[in-house]
């Protein structure tokens, strides 16, 4: 068994544009699907990410504020799973919420064991 990172990308244009109403569905909907990780015994931990933040380049001497790249590049929130490998990490992410943006994607990527590299 493996960790694997979801990354979630895009999505904030249309979200900002959501009714409060909306937002708050988009909300349970979240729930319900880590709440289905929770009880396959999947999830690890997963949360979303304020739009606001900082980008900090050449250890520290250029600090800008973010967002970080295109609107579509943003990373909005991740998950950390645990799965067998990376099909099943992939078919776990079957179903979340965030697929329904338009320009939103998903990025998958194996957590590696830093004590495997030394």
């Amino acid at each position: 068994m493996s960790n694997f990172l979801y990354l979630f990308r895009g999505g904030y244009g249309e979200y900002n544009q959501l009714s409060e109403e909306e937002k708050g569905n988009l909300t349970q909907e979240w729930i319900v699907w880590l709440e289905r990780l929770k009880e396959q015994g999947k999830l690890i931990e997963g949360l979303p990410l304020s739009q606001e933040g900082k980008v900090v380049r050449k250890r520290g001497e250029l600090i800008t504020n973010g967002p970080f790249a295109e609107g579509a590049e943003v990373i909005g929130g991740y998950t950390i799973i645990v799965a067998k490998d990376m099909d099943e990490a992939f078919l776990l992410s079957q179903n979340n919420p965030h697929a329904a943006f338009t320009d939103a994607s998903l990025e998958i990527r194996e957590i590696v064991n830093i004590d495997d590299h030394s």
